[in-house]
Protein backbone atom coordinates (compact mmCIF):
# COMPACT_ATOMS: atom_id res chain seq x y z
CA UNK A 1 0.00 0.00 0.00
CA UNK A 2 1.40 3.79 -0.82
CA UNK A 3 1.14 6.31 1.35
CA UNK A 4 1.37 10.40 1.02
CA UNK A 5 3.84 11.13 3.93
CA UNK A 6 4.40 14.98 4.39
CA UNK A 7 5.03 16.61 7.81
CA UNK A 8 5.57 20.45 9.12
CA UNK A 9 8.89 20.88 7.44
CA UNK A 10 8.59 19.12 4.23
CA UNK A 11 5.13 20.62 3.49
CA UNK A 12 6.47 24.31 3.79
CA UNK A 13 9.45 23.27 1.84
CA UNK A 14 7.21 21.77 -0.93
CA UNK A 15 4.77 25.15 -1.02
CA UNK A 16 7.89 26.75 -1.76
CA UNK A 17 8.85 24.72 -4.46
CA UNK A 18 5.05 25.28 -6.11
CA UNK A 19 5.85 28.82 -5.86
CA UNK A 20 9.03 28.29 -7.89
CA UNK A 21 7.21 26.32 -10.58
CA UNK A 22 4.36 28.29 -11.69
CA UNK A 23 6.28 31.75 -11.30
CA UNK A 24 7.30 31.49 -14.71
CA UNK A 25 3.97 30.26 -16.50
CA UNK A 26 2.59 33.22 -15.13
CA UNK A 27 4.67 34.87 -17.60
CA UNK A 28 2.81 33.24 -20.32
CA UNK A 29 -0.79 32.60 -18.63
CA UNK A 30 -1.48 35.24 -16.00
CA UNK A 31 -4.41 32.73 -14.67
CA UNK A 32 -1.15 30.92 -12.50
CA UNK A 33 -0.85 33.87 -10.35
CA UNK A 34 -3.95 32.01 -9.01
CA UNK A 35 -1.57 29.05 -7.86
CA UNK A 36 1.32 31.06 -7.16
CA UNK A 37 -1.05 32.82 -4.41
CA UNK A 38 -2.13 29.70 -2.71
CA UNK A 39 1.23 28.06 -2.54
CA UNK A 40 2.80 31.53 -1.45
CA UNK A 41 -0.15 31.61 1.21
CA UNK A 42 0.86 28.03 2.14
CA UNK A 43 4.43 28.39 2.12
CA UNK A 44 4.38 31.29 4.29
CA UNK A 45 2.21 29.48 6.75
CA UNK A 46 4.25 26.96 6.85
CA UNK A 47 7.62 28.95 7.88
CA UNK A 48 5.64 30.62 10.80
CA UNK A 49 4.65 27.31 12.17
CA UNK A 50 8.02 26.07 11.97
CA UNK A 51 9.35 29.65 13.48
CA UNK A 52 6.62 29.32 15.78
CA UNK A 53 6.01 25.68 17.16
CA UNK A 54 8.66 25.02 19.75
CA UNK A 55 8.92 21.78 21.66
CA UNK A 56 5.40 21.50 22.24
CA UNK A 57 3.43 23.12 19.04
CA UNK A 58 1.63 25.26 21.70
CA UNK A 59 2.26 28.70 20.28
CA UNK A 60 0.70 27.54 16.53
CA UNK A 61 -2.50 27.15 18.41
CA UNK A 62 -5.34 29.57 18.73
CA UNK A 63 -5.85 30.62 22.32
CA UNK A 64 -8.30 28.34 23.10
CA UNK A 65 -7.14 25.67 21.92
CA UNK A 66 -3.82 26.50 23.36
CA UNK A 67 -5.33 26.76 27.09
CA UNK A 68 -6.89 23.74 26.53
CA UNK A 69 -4.23 21.64 25.86
CA UNK A 70 -2.24 23.07 28.81
CA UNK A 71 -5.13 22.39 31.40
CA UNK A 72 -5.55 18.79 30.01
CA UNK A 73 -1.82 18.72 30.68
CA UNK A 74 -2.27 19.53 34.29
CA UNK A 75 -4.99 17.42 35.49
CA UNK A 76 -3.09 14.60 32.92
CA UNK A 77 -6.39 13.76 31.80
CA UNK A 78 -5.28 12.03 29.01
CA UNK A 79 -8.30 13.14 26.50
CA UNK A 80 -7.48 16.27 24.51
CA UNK A 81 -9.08 18.47 21.91
CA UNK A 82 -8.76 18.08 18.58
CA UNK A 83 -5.72 20.86 17.52
CA UNK A 84 -6.74 23.94 15.56
CA UNK A 85 -3.95 25.89 13.75
CA UNK A 86 -4.36 29.72 15.02
CA UNK A 87 -5.48 31.92 11.65
CA UNK A 88 -3.34 33.05 8.68
CA UNK A 89 -2.87 36.81 10.83
CA UNK A 90 -2.59 36.08 14.20
CA UNK A 91 0.62 33.54 13.29
CA UNK A 92 1.95 36.77 11.22
CA UNK A 93 1.37 38.90 14.38
CA UNK A 94 2.88 36.13 16.55
CA UNK A 95 6.49 36.01 14.74
CA UNK A 96 6.73 39.79 15.93
CA UNK A 97 6.17 38.92 19.42
CA UNK A 98 9.01 39.85 21.23
CA UNK A 99 10.37 42.89 19.51
CA UNK A 100 10.29 45.76 22.36
CA UNK A 101 11.50 43.03 25.00
CA UNK A 102 14.42 42.51 21.67
CA UNK A 103 15.08 46.16 21.12
CA UNK A 104 15.07 46.73 24.35
CA UNK A 105 17.91 44.78 25.13
CA UNK A 106 19.84 45.39 21.81
CA UNK A 107 20.36 48.78 22.57
CA UNK A 108 21.80 48.00 25.90
CA UNK A 109 18.88 48.84 28.24
CA UNK A 110 17.99 45.72 29.62
CA UNK A 111 18.70 42.09 30.33
CA UNK A 112 17.17 39.32 27.46
CA UNK A 113 13.92 38.55 29.51
CA UNK A 114 11.27 36.56 28.12
CA UNK A 115 8.20 37.31 28.83
CA UNK A 116 5.11 35.08 28.79
CA UNK A 117 3.85 36.45 25.27
CA UNK A 118 7.08 36.74 24.05
CA UNK A 119 7.00 33.58 21.56
CA UNK A 120 9.85 34.13 19.35
CA UNK A 121 12.37 34.51 22.19
CA UNK A 122 13.07 30.79 22.53
CA UNK A 123 16.93 30.62 22.01
CA UNK A 124 19.35 33.17 23.40
CA UNK A 125 19.96 33.76 19.43
CA UNK A 126 16.89 34.14 18.74
CA UNK A 127 14.88 37.26 16.75
CA UNK A 128 11.41 38.39 16.60
CA UNK A 129 10.54 39.44 12.59
CA UNK A 130 10.04 43.36 12.35
CA UNK A 131 7.95 44.20 9.58
CA UNK A 132 10.25 46.67 6.62
CA UNK A 133 8.43 48.43 3.87
CA UNK A 134 5.46 47.20 2.40
CA UNK A 135 5.83 43.59 3.99
CA UNK A 136 2.50 43.41 6.21
CA UNK A 137 0.58 45.12 3.16
CA UNK A 138 1.55 41.95 1.00
CA UNK A 139 1.09 39.49 3.67
CA UNK A 140 -2.82 40.99 4.11
CA UNK A 141 -3.53 40.87 0.90
CA UNK A 142 -1.37 37.73 0.20
CA UNK A 143 -4.41 36.18 2.78
CA UNK A 144 -7.30 38.09 1.45
CA UNK A 145 -6.28 37.03 -2.18
CA UNK A 146 -5.71 33.50 -1.05
CA UNK A 147 -8.93 32.95 0.76
CA UNK A 148 -10.87 34.89 -2.20
CA UNK A 149 -9.66 32.16 -4.55
CA UNK A 150 -10.26 29.26 -1.75
CA UNK A 151 -13.38 30.38 -0.89
CA UNK A 152 -14.65 31.30 -4.56
CA UNK A 153 -18.04 32.99 -4.50
CA UNK A 154 -20.01 33.08 -7.92
CA UNK A 155 -19.00 36.59 -9.49
CA UNK A 156 -17.32 37.94 -11.99
CA UNK A 157 -13.71 39.16 -10.59
CA UNK A 158 -10.65 40.83 -12.10
CA UNK A 159 -7.34 41.13 -10.09
CA UNK A 160 -4.74 43.26 -10.92
CA UNK A 161 -1.45 41.79 -11.68
CA UNK A 162 1.11 44.58 -11.70
CA UNK A 163 1.61 44.42 -7.72
CA UNK A 164 2.14 40.42 -7.60
CA UNK A 165 5.89 40.49 -8.00
CA UNK A 166 6.55 42.88 -5.07
CA UNK A 167 3.86 40.74 -2.93
CA UNK A 168 6.09 37.68 -3.74
CA UNK A 169 9.36 39.67 -3.06
CA UNK A 170 7.91 40.69 0.33
CA UNK A 171 6.45 37.21 1.38
CA UNK A 172 9.89 35.38 0.01
CA UNK A 173 11.72 37.87 2.21
CA UNK A 174 9.66 37.17 5.29
CA UNK A 175 9.93 33.24 4.84
CA UNK A 176 13.94 33.84 4.71
CA UNK A 177 14.44 35.55 7.49
CA UNK A 178 12.11 32.91 9.18
CA UNK A 179 14.56 30.12 7.60
CA UNK A 180 17.51 31.25 8.31
CA UNK A 181 17.98 34.48 10.87
CA UNK A 182 15.51 34.18 13.40
CA UNK A 183 16.88 31.18 15.08
CA UNK A 184 14.10 29.41 15.86
CA UNK A 185 13.88 26.71 13.22
CA UNK A 186 15.80 23.43 13.89
CA UNK A 187 17.04 21.60 10.63
CA UNK A 188 16.74 18.28 11.52
CA UNK A 189 16.77 17.43 7.83
CA UNK A 190 19.53 19.32 6.44
CA UNK A 191 18.45 19.17 2.85
CA UNK A 192 15.35 20.58 4.08
CA UNK A 193 16.99 23.13 4.72
CA UNK A 194 19.32 24.13 1.66
CA UNK A 195 16.56 23.31 -0.40
CA UNK A 196 14.98 26.19 1.04
CA UNK A 197 17.64 28.51 0.17
CA UNK A 198 18.15 27.32 -3.68
CA UNK A 199 14.06 28.22 -3.98
CA UNK A 200 14.08 31.52 -2.44
CA UNK A 201 17.12 32.00 -5.21
CA UNK A 202 15.47 31.24 -7.55
CA UNK A 203 11.94 32.98 -6.95
CA UNK A 204 14.00 35.82 -6.38
CA UNK A 205 15.45 35.60 -9.85
CA UNK A 206 12.05 34.28 -11.49
CA UNK A 207 9.89 37.35 -10.13
CA UNK A 208 12.84 40.03 -11.66
CA UNK A 209 12.49 38.49 -15.01
CA UNK A 210 8.60 39.19 -14.70
CA UNK A 211 9.53 42.53 -13.36
CA UNK A 212 11.64 42.82 -16.59
CA UNK A 213 8.45 42.03 -19.02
Amino acid sequence: MDWLRTDEALEAVLSLEMVCEQLPKAKDNVYRWKWVIIALHNALQGYMVLALKGSDNLNVLTKKCAREWMEARKKRAGVFRERRLDDFLSLYRKIQTGRKTYDACAHGKLPLYRGQDDLMLMFDHSQPFKPQGTQTESVRALNKWRNDFIHFLPKTWSLEIGGLPQMVTDCIDIIAFLAFDCGNILWHDRSLEHETKHLIGQIKTKVHELNEQ
